[in-house]
């Protein structure tokens, strides 16, 4: 009876022992896009805008992989998914909200400051919804944050591509900070993409497509992610609007239906 005990109590500590240890690959590219967050912030404290909204994107691209490898690679952990929120916070809250600020809406006075809070008490709010709610593998409730990052980045890039000041635009990119920030505490559902099989067979078609995308991309980067990204965020109240549109029709056709 000893005996059996000792040996639970062994793989007990086994078990806490081997719960310490984190997994290197996801939490790598975690890192990496708090690192692109943190460098985004350095960038435009020092007036490289175009050089802090490209690093936004940066750690767009670092967090869509974090998640896709650990699904892939079994590797999923609550640490990671902790470490992932934490970064996202820093990399999707804080960075565009004061790089914004830092370009555009200081011109705004109180106005201006008070928005870009909005903006990052709505990412904070966000994720902890997020990490408290059985959330549905098809539907993200309320925008994601780093697609309303990815606008606010784009449109900084544009900026700064074409000689626009922060100033000539203050009033309505502030508008835009103000209705991200609704938008991701919002109960409007986005399609999260999880179901797309990265190991299944997929049409010709859809690589065909896909390379076109990733051409015109890279021929004008900012305009290209900026129509990629209004099409998104506008595509989560169409798709809200269709849904509930069609629960209403279901409950008619129930209501007309004879009862037995």
């Amino acid at each position: 009876m000893n005996f059996e005990q000792e040996k639970l109590d062994v793989e007990e500590q086994l078990e806490k022992v081997h719960q310490r240890g984190i997994y290197l690959l996801p939490n790598i590219l975690t890192t990496a896009a708090l690192f692109a967050g943190f460098y985004s912030i350095v960038a435009a404290m020092k007036g490289h805008f175009e050089t802090a909204a490209i690093a936004i994107f940066v750690a767009m691209i670092a967090d869509g992989l974090d998640g896709r490898v650990a699904r892939l690679t079994n590797t999923q952990t609550p640490f990671g998914a902790q470490y992932d929120s934490l970064s996202d916070m820093a990399a999707f809250g804080i960075a565009p909200a004061l790089v914004m600020y830092s370009w555009s809406l200081s011109h705004l006075g109180k106005v201006g400051w008070l928005a870009a809070f909005l903006y990052t008490a709505a990412t904070a709010l966000r994720l902890a919804r997020f990490n408290t709610q059985v959330t549905d593998k098809l539907y993200f409730q309320g925008l994601p944050c780093p697609s309303a990052a990815g606008l606010v980045a784009s449109i900084i890039w544009m900026g700064a591509g074409y000689e626009i000041t922060g100033a000539t635009i203050a009033v309505p990119l502030g508008l835009l900070a103000v209705l991200l920030a609704a938008l991701m505490v919002s109960a409007v559902r986005y399609s999260s993409f999880k179901s797309v099989d990265f190991k299944g067979k997929v049409p010709f078609f859809t690589v065909v497509v896909a390379v076109f995308i990733i051409a015109a991309i890279a021929l004008e980067p900012p305009e290209m992610l900026f129509g990629l990204l209004v099409c998104y965020i506008v595509s989560g109240p169409l798709l809200t609007l269709w849904q509930l549109r069609k629960m209403r029709r279901q409950r008619q056709l129930d209501n007309k239906s004879p009862k037995r």
